[in-house]
């Protein structure tokens, strides 16, 4: 591997491994749910340390947190003095999930008379919070203005669903999904080193449609370019993600673009490339399409052959214009075996289409490629390349966008 791929290797790692979380549960029914957060935070390569309100007692028993964190659980602000000073000095973020209305007024008021408000006050990074409440209470004024309060003070607000709550009552305050809740700490942490960026992302497989009811397609489940278009979104970069047909939930704060066909796919790229200036083509565009669609569902028996055309080239078009933003393009090939040459394909391919990066996706092995949530790639640049281990797609992720990043400066400062 190279120094560059260390390097980025290394920075990749950071973006929740190895990050110490503080997480403070306050006295809500969705208490119960930090059980689940710790451990979807631990999958990810946290440390979590948490602290309790009295009330949230109630709802969940400190063995459980501790059992679930592996870490001593706290919650007295006398039990061990000086807590409320070194537990925050020794976390990277602070969470508060669920969040419930007492304690946003505390800490928006800076009171300090339990253990989880004095942490909060003398805490000095980045504040996460998910409120958790009766959507009475949420949409209360006075609630508002406490939210309002620690927003412009730099706390970051996952909002709360709207849905069937605890007392029975339909409104806005069941606790966000732990999924988005761990993505908002994912920004969190994230350095904003694309804001400015505008960067236009494809991802998904494409459908060519034989009649109404059958297509021609490929395994792609959008799952590499989803996680660029999210870690492209909390490294602070306006993201356009263009997407195939894929049963994934579209980023939030991303803008989204549904289409089904590769013309679809390319008309929707080329209607908003002005102003973008980065492009990643992670999809897996269809090569060829039937010369005629059929009006009905076709006869199999009728059907002895299907004519096919081929489909239009976006990457080759994109990089044959002489203003273009960066572009990123992926080759999905065998990388292994009697006839594993597609590491020298994904190198002309870099060349004969005028990208600035091909990321070679070796789809021979199991663990990588269509599905899987790892990938092997070796991202091809003019004139070097960076052979990265198998990584998940969420790093892989975030090492393309420390080229594209780097890349970017450079073009910058010329």
């Amino acid at each position: 591997m190279t120094n560059s791929s260390l390097k980025n290797r290394k920075r990749v790692a950071k973006s929740l491994r190895d990050s110490r979380i503080l997480l403070g549960v306050t006295g809500s029914v969705a208490a119960y749910k930090a059980i689940e957060l710790i451990k979807g935070l631990k999958e990810q390569g946290a440390s979590v340390r948490v602290v309790m309100t009295d009330a949230s007692k109630n709802f969940v028993t400190p063995l459980s947190l501790q059992l679930a964190s592996g870490e001593k659980v706290y919650g007295d602000l006398f039990g061990e003095p000086m807590s409320h000073i070194s537990l925050p000095k020794d976390a990277d973020i602070m969470v508060i999930a669920p969040a419930t209305a007492s304690i946003a007024a505390k800490a928006a008021n800076g009171m300090a008379d339990d253990l989880l408000s004095a942490c909060l006050l003398s805490f000095r990074g980045r504040v996460v919070i998910a409120p958790a409440m009766n959507w009475r209470m949420y949409e209360s004024p006075a609630f508002q203005r406490n939210l309002k309060r620690l927003i412009e003070d730099g706390a970051a607000l996952v909002p709360p669903d709207k849905g069937l709550l605890a007392c029975g009552e339909e409104g806005v305050g069941r606790m966000a999904a732990i999924g988005k809740i761990i993505e908002a700490i994912k920004s969190a942490v994230s350095p904003k080193d694309l804001l400015g960026e505008k960067i236009l992302v494809t991802a998904g497989p494409t459908r060519e449609y034989i009649d109404p009811v059958r297509f021609i397609s490929n395994a792609s489940t959008g799952k590499m370019g989803y996680a660029i278009a999210r870690a492209a979104k909390r490294r602070g970069a306006e993201v356009t993600l263009i997407s195939g047909p894929s049963a994934i939930e579209p980023p939030a704060g991303v803008g989204f673009i549904p289409v089904v066909t590769a013309i679809q796919m390319r008309d929707a790229v080329l209607g908003h490339l002005p102003g973008a200036t980065v492009i990643v083509m992670a999809a897996a565009v269809g090569d060829f399409a039937p010369e005629a669609m059929g009006k009905r569902k076709l006869d199999k028996a009728a059907v002895s052959s299907i004519k096919l055309k081929k489909t239009p080239d976006i990457l080759s078009e994109l990089g044959a214009m002489k203003k273009r933003p960066l572009l990123i393009g992926f080759a999905a090939e065998f990388g292994e075996g009697r006839r594993g040459d597609g590491l020298k394909r994904a190198r002309r391919k870099l060349i004969e289409k005028g990208a600035d990066i091909i990321v070679f996706n070796d789809v021979s092995r199991k663990d990588s490629g269509f599905g899987a949530d790892t990938n092997k790639v070796v991202m091809l640049l003019k004139g070097r390349g960076n052979d990265l281990p198998l990584m998940s797609k969420d790093e892989v992720a975030e090492a393309v966008l420390e080229e594209i990043h780097a890349l970017r400066a450079k073009r910058k400062r010329f």
